[in-house]
């Protein structure tokens, strides 16, 4: 099994798990539906430029926020935390999936698992 298949992989086990965690918590689905491609807004840093833009979108597209969120809003008794880390989850997972990854400051396309 290659790398980039393992990776795809993981992503979609990521992403199963997203949904697993929303139907635990008794999620509202059309709010999933409606917020899954939210984290994706982070690319507007790419106005201001290339460096700017990677910034903006590893800061939401990776691990340690939506954990973050997810641990906040179990322990803080709040739904709307709890469910923004579990949707950027699945937003994640999805992504890995379909081969996007962390964007590096070179240009749009250089991300960690290949050049899109």
């Amino acid at each position: 099994m290659t790398v980039s298949r393992l990776l795809r992989l993981e992503g979609l086990a990521v992403f199963i798990t997203s949904i697993l965690l929303f139907i635990e918590f008794k999620g509202t689905w059309w709010v999933y539906l409606v917020f899954i491609l939210a984290p994706d807004l982070s690319m507007l840093g790419y106005l201001a430029n290339v460096r700017t833009g990677a910034f903006t979108y590893n800061l939401v597209h990776n691990y340690m926020l939506l954990i973050a969120l997810i641990f906040a809003g179990y322990f803080l008794k709040s739904d709307a935390l709890l469910f923004a880390g579990i949707i950027i989850l699945g937003h994640i997972g999805a992504d890995r999936l379909l081969g996007f990854g962390l964007k590096y400051p070179t240009a749009f396309k250089d991300t960690h698992l290949q050049r899109v």
